[in-house]
């Protein structure tokens, strides 16, 4: 059998695929989960191992994941909310959407939705290519601080490698208008920009630079999350001496208006899911931590998201 990134490298050719499978449970209809963001990025990621666990693990038979772009993460929490009712539908989301929806004025609210669950979380990292006359953070600070770098992220302005990003430079002294940094679209493009030059350091999650770290092509000078990743020979920033920890996270909407029993049973669906090993060992194999939180106390958490990012978006502008 195939390595789970192998397994989940293959899906990624065929953004359409559909898994089928005859296993019985709580969800043996079509499901189908939407990705707001392109082909390859950590939303897709995450979408398409989460399909790949629930049939793998006999709790779904049929699963379509697909990709619905525009309107930074707007256009497919626009759909997701005009389909009122459909239990056959989710929302692939996380901390960027949240940022993206105070970028502008959009049509629908993630309060709009209904929260199903959070399923995983990771540490950002601060990355330079194994070429990199950078050997640590505090090294690579000096020059940061001279204003001669430019960084990268993979996110828009208000996702989670431009929030790692500012909280950095906020905690090292930094104004925001002193630091410089391009946007490139997801973990493909962000590494091609380190690796030619055109970045002197990215901010991103490990996920999706994990096979360029473990090939040696890149230097992991420090993580910003609250503890070391097993595997990585890099330090968090306050071990660094910087009192900033960001930590990303995704989950799962559902449309607004399921009656009560569809709820419940998608609630179920993800909360044996949760439970199974195939869905532990896929967290193991992608360094994700578990941050499950299902329900109303996720309905909680997003609303309380909301409120944080605002804030430190505002501050940011200021």
């Amino acid at each position: 059998m195939l390595p789970n990134r192998a397994r989940v490298t293959a899906l990624l050719a065929v953004p359409g695929l559909l898994l089928a499978g005859c296993a019985a449970g709580p969800s043996d209809r079509r499901l189908r989960v939407m990705v707001p963001t392109v082909a390859g990025g950590g939303y897709d990621f995450t979408a398409r191992t989460l399909a790949i666990t629930l049939r793998e693990s006999g709790l779904a038979g049929e699963v379509e994941v697909f990709n619905l772009t525009g309107g930074m993460g707007t256009v497919a929490l626009t759909r997701l909310v005009h389909e009122s009712g459909n239990d056959e539908l989710l929302l692939q989301m996380g901390l960027g959407l949240v940022g993206s929806l105070h970028t502008g004025s959009p049509p629908v609210r993630i309060g709009d939705a209904t929260p199903l669950a959070r399923l995983v979380d990771e540490p950002g990292t601060i990355v330079v290519a194994a070429s990199s006359p950078y050997r640590t953070f505090d090294e690579l600070l000096v020059d940061w601080r001279r204003g001669r770098l430019t960084a990268g992220i993979g996110s828009l302005p208000g996702g989670p490698d431009y929030l790692a990003l500012m909280l950095t430079a906020d905690a090292v002294g930094l104004p925001p208008d002193a630091v410089t940094f391009d946007q490139y679209d997801g973990g493909g493009g962000l590494l091609a920009a380190l690796l030619s030059g055109q970045a002197d350091v990215i901010v991103s999650g490990l996920g999706e630079l994990r096979h360029a770290v473990a090939a040696g092509e890149l230097r992991v000078l420090a993580v910003t999350g609250p503890r070391r990743v097993t595997g990585l020979d890099a330090p968090t920033l306050r071990e660094c001496g910087y009192d900033v920890e960001v930590t990303n996270w995704r989950g799962l909407l559902a449309p607004p208006g399921l009656a009560q029993d569809r709820l419940n049973r998608l609630r179920d669906l993800i909360e044996r899911l949760h439970g199974r090993r195939e869905w532990r060992s896929a967290l193991r194999e992608n360094g994700w931590g578990d941050a499950y939180l299902p329900g109303a106390a996720f309905g909680d958490f997003l609303a309380s998201e909301t409120r944080r990012v605002g804030a430190l978006l505002d501050r940011f502008a200021a």
